[in-house]
């Protein structure tokens, strides 16, 4: 017989293809709910991001539905009626290699970047707000601020990689998980978040920016891996939001 060629497969895949087989295997029945991610991920041996990451791949895939404030169920499904394995790159990830990037990118901002790029920076701030208070999801200025630090950079390879990284958030699993996640409060802390960046950087401190970057992603990590349980955090009033950002910057 010869031999086939071997593919590596993501983590998260391979946590949502054993638990789909025992769905389909009939492990779990229609309308059964999923044991805990806590449980699952101690059964597996796994980080409990992991499996968020596997649960979402299979909801995206039609097997599973996510009841926010009740748990994981499997759904009643048509034959033929699952879709293929997703494998796009898994959002937690993602994440934490955009802050070991940009947090390092926003230092060297603070020593680089030049009044006409700090004003740039802040423009795409205030876009943000923009599109947020128009009831859409505010990525084009959320793009382009994360952007705007990896150009002061003036190193053209970091600055694919982190629109590449950010473009990732348009694939299915990381849409998935946003609509569980992503609400008006959730993003208002988040632009505040990019004040306090902004500030450390206009303050030429390369320690307080990367702190403040830093902050930022394991913040937007942290609230993508909330409880199923919980309610999505919400924005603190104004005046804490700007205090925040003062003591973040």
């Amino acid at each position: 017989m010869p031999l086939q060629t071997i593919e590596p497969r993501r983590l998260y895949r391979q946590i949502a293809d054993q638990l789909r087989a025992l769905v389909e295997g009939g492990e779990f029945a229609p309308g059964a709910r999923l044991p805990a991610e806590r449980e699952l991920a101690w059964q597996l041996g796994v980080s409990r991001p992991s499996v968020r990451e596997a649960l979402i791949a299979l909801e995206v895939e039609g097997l599973v539905e996510v009841r926010m404030g009740s748990g994981i169920y499997v759904r009643e499904v048509a034959t033929g009626g699952v879709r293929q394995p997703v494998t796009a790159e898994p959002p937690l990830e993602t994440i934490r290699a955009r802050e070991v990037i940009e947090s390092e990118l926003a230092a060297r901002a603070a020593s680089t970047m030049k009044a006409a790029q700090l004003r740039g920076l802040r423009e795409a701030i205030r876009l943000m707000e923009q599109e947020a208070a128009a009831g859409q999801l505010p990525t084009q200025g959320d793009r382009l601020f994360h952007l705007r630090i990896a150009e002061a950079s003036g190193n053209t390879v970091l600055t694919r990689i982190v629109a590449e990284l950010f473009d990732e958030r348009h694939n299915p699993l990381f849409e998935q998980l946003g609509s569980h996640f992503e609400n008006s409060d959730s993003w208002a802390l988040a632009v505040a978040e990019h004040r306090a960046v902004a500030e450390a950087i206009a303050a030429r401190s390369p320690d307080e920016a990367r702190e403040a970057m830093s902050l930022h992603l394991a913040r937007s990590h942290d609230r993508f891996t909330a409880s199923w349980h919980e309610p999505a955090p919400k924005a603190p009033r104004r005046r804490d939001a700007q205090g925040a950002s003062r003591r973040a910057g």
